[in-house]
């Protein structure tokens, strides 16, 4: 079967899997919290939280049998190198993604399109500041290894490089655009279905698909580049992981007055404005002739077809 066609199947299997089995653990959860206090602040969760953390296991646990019906018989192939200097390409990478979207939070805090809380303490900032590394270590950790190891990298088995990139990119972009939809009043066996049909409603509204979804695919086509460039994982890593400390940051210290244009300065998602998509095509275009992807000497970036 064709790398596509596979990453096709288990897509819908994901998707259907996750909103079919979303309701159970939903009731598993209702009633273990009446036997276990401890569990209430879990069972009172949203139940998109369900279907999103049901998506989340599913295609985790699938990852490993994607990777080896798709060619890939270790981490080192899928871009998981042990060759020397991984660990500056991470820091640079790293420095790129924190300047740029710090460059987005700090723009719109002086615009007034933000403000600082207040009510920050010493004790909580600190507690901000580890949630956010360690977020975006895993984030970082677990979406490169899929997104770009495993989904690009099986694509460029039978297409282009470019067409992998591109088409990896708009799936990044989809899975990252859900929306988050009311509480159902009652649930079934199908509700998870229907929850996963309205988390897709950003895509009829013009607002939201510009510039947000064009500024998630903008992302995706930087970690792909990235990854394609260097024949590692490493730099999209860091690159991945300095956007998400600063959208965890940026979420704890700041919030959005009522009066500002989110449209263009985007809303408590900080990447969802025009400011964002700017930033992320200069980003684009700098590491387009930026010496920092340049790949190892002797290195193919292309992987070899599986025999």
């Amino acid at each position: 079967m064709k790398p596509a066609r596979v990453i096709l199947a288990f897509a819908l299997a994901v998707f259907l899997g996750g909103a079919l089995l979303a309701p159970w653990l939903y009731w598993l959860a209702q009633a273990a919290a009446a036997h276990i206090p401890a569990l209430r602040s879990l069972a009172e969760s949203p139940f998109h939280r369900y279907v999103n953390r049901c998506l989340l296991v599913l295609a985790l646990a699938g990852m490993w049998p994607l990777m080896r019906v798709l060619g890939a018989a270790s981490w080192r192939e899928i871009g998981w190198t042990a060759r020397g200097g991984q660990g500056r390409r991470l820091g640079q990478g790293f420095a790129v993604g924190f300047v740029s979207l710090a460059a987005v939070a700090g723009l719109a805090t002086l615009a007034g399109a933000r403000d600082l809380r207040q009510d920050l303490e010493a004790g909580r900032l600190v507690s901000k500041l580890l949630s956010a590394a360690l977020s975006a270590g895993v984030v970082a950790l677990l979406e490169e290894t899929f997104f770009r190891g495993v989904v690009m990298g099986g694509l460029r088995r039978a297409w282009s490089a470019w067409g992998a990139l591109v088409l990896s990119s708009l799936v990044y972009a989809l899975v990252h655009f859900f929306e988050r939809p009311p509480q159902p009043k009652t649930v079934e066996w199908h509700t998870g279905l229907l929850v996963l049909a309205q988390m897709c409603r950003g895509f009829g509204d013009l607002k939201a698909l510009m510039p947000g979804f064009l500024t998630l695919a903008l992302a995706g086509a930087i970690l792909g580049l990235a990854f394609q460039r260097t024949g590692s994982l490493f730099f999209s890593a860091g690159l991945h992981a300095g956007w998400i400390f600063w959208l965890k940051l940026a979420g704890a210290l700041t919030v959005v007055p009522p009066q500002a244009n989110l449209w263009f300065w985007g809303s408590g998602k900080l990447i969802d404005g025009w400011l964002a998509m700017l930033v992320m095509a200069t980003v684009l275009l700098s590491l387009l002739r930026s010496p920092l992807l340049s790949a190892p000497s002797g290195h193919a970036t292309r992987p070899s077809p599986p025999a």
